[in-house]
This record gives structure tokens, sequence and C-alpha cells, in this order.
């Protein structure tokens, strides 16, 4: 079953600049969070709880993926 995105209003980060090598994210669904490509909007888009988006960006704040 697929989200419905209809109401989802999708943003980029501040620290992203201008160009279009982004995801953007959107956090108004209630229970989701939708993240997408911005170069490529109407294509696929990832959706996680709440609870799975706050532990990845925390990962992600420690450096937990750097190589």
């Amino acid at each position: 079953m697929h989200p419905d995105l209809t109401s989802a209003e999708f943003h980029k980060s501040t620290l992203s600049g201008t160009g279009n090598d982004c995801v953007e994210v959107a956090t108004n669904l209630p229970g989701l969070v939708a993240v997408r490509d911005s170069k490529d909007p109407s294509g696929p888009t990832l959706s996680f709880t709440p609870a799975q988006w706050r532990s990845f960006i925390g990962r992600v704040n420690t450096d937990a993926f750097d190589a």
C-alpha cells in the first residue's frame, strides 16, 4: 500500500544550497515522514515512521555512516 502524499509539503535543508542534488522531506503528514529526490519530484518516495526518521537522523548526526 502506498501512502497518500497529496498533502505532503516537501522541503529541503537550508544547508543544501541552491542546487538540485538534494533530498526533500515532508514532515507534515500524521505518522509519516516522506523523502524524495529533488531532481525527480514525481518519482519514487521513501516513507518512514517519525521514530524511524529520528533514529536515522540521530545516526547521521553522530557520523555513524561515515566510511
